[in-house]
């Protein structure tokens, strides 16, 4: 490099002699100066020479990265597909899911429909047959969320103290059998139920509390209901004694209205 630059130096000064003589001063001013822009151009060569080895390296560095991206795109491409796959399946699977739903909610809501229409008829059927004894005060029937019960006073069916249903409450029981005899997807529940007054002697042999009158009662219903046509396995026997009182039993009016058999029509379980 060196040599380069006396022989860039030589060749000027040749040049400059052609022209004019030249003094020792000025020759060392020219030379100086030759050496400065040498030295400046040696530097930015320099400069330019690491720029360009930097270069190369981020260029290495950039192609290294862009091969990793590259790699890792085609990674998590493949992924992503699987994983839309996957996706799809599951929201096939989901429209499935619903679909069938959607159809079970459909028939469920047909069959209670058709269940409450079922209850409402017999409810309808009920009030016509009895409309006597609702008149009375006899009988109350009443219907909500699917449940029917027909509630019989005990005077109807009862001699008081007695568990036996007498003849005129054999017949207001005939004219409920012969509707529940329609009824097929219901249970029948027969409830007893009391007063809070005591059993006295000489019951108390028998009725030790309220709890074997009610259950007696019931029991015999449950009896009379079976022997007149009712399949067995749809008839339960319930006994509840003064435990669930409707009415005030602190008066007259109140203990007789808790005095009944109630005949419940549930679903069946």
């Amino acid at each position: 490099m060196r040599k380069t630059f006396l022989t860039i130096t030589a060749l000027a000064l040749v040049a400059f002699g052609a022209t004019a003589c030249v003094s020792k001063s000025e020759y060392t001013k020219a030379v100086e100066s030759a050496e400065v822009r040498y030295n400046a151009l040696e530097a930015q060569n320099a400069r330019l020479k690491a720029d360009l080895a930097d270069a190369g390296k981020r260029n290495e560095q950039l192609t290294a990265d862009q091969a990793q991206l590259e790699r890792t795109l085609a990674l998590k491409s493949g992924e992503l597909g699987k994983s839309i796959v996957d996706l799809r399946q599951r929201v096939n699977a989901l429209e499935g899911d619903n679909t069938r739903l959607t159809r079970e909610l459909s028939e469920a809501t047909k069959a209670r429909e058709e269940k409450l229409r079922e209850v409402s008829s017999t409810y309808e059927q009920l009030v016509k047959k009895m409309k006597n004894e609702i008149d009375k005060g006899q009988v109350t029937i009443s219907e909500l969320k699917g449940k029917l019960t027909v509630n019989m006073v005990e005077a109807i069916l009862f001699d008081s103290g007695k568990a036996e249903v007498k003849q005129e409450g054999l017949v207001v029981l005939g004219k409920v059998i012969e509707i529940l005899k329609t009824v097929n997807d219901k249970s029948i529940r027969i409830e007893g139920h009391t007063d809070n007054k005591p059993i006295v002697a000489p019951l108390t042999q028998r009725y030790p509390t309220n709890w074997e009158l009610s259950a007696a009662r019931s029991i015999n219903v449950a009896r009379y209901l079976q022997k007149q046509g009712i399949e067995p396995a749809k008839l339960s026997a319930a006994a509840f004694g003064e435990f669930k009182s409707v009415a005030d039993n602190a008066t007259s009016e109140g203990r007789a209205k808790n005095r009944r058999i109630e005949i419940v029509l549930v679903p069946k379980e």
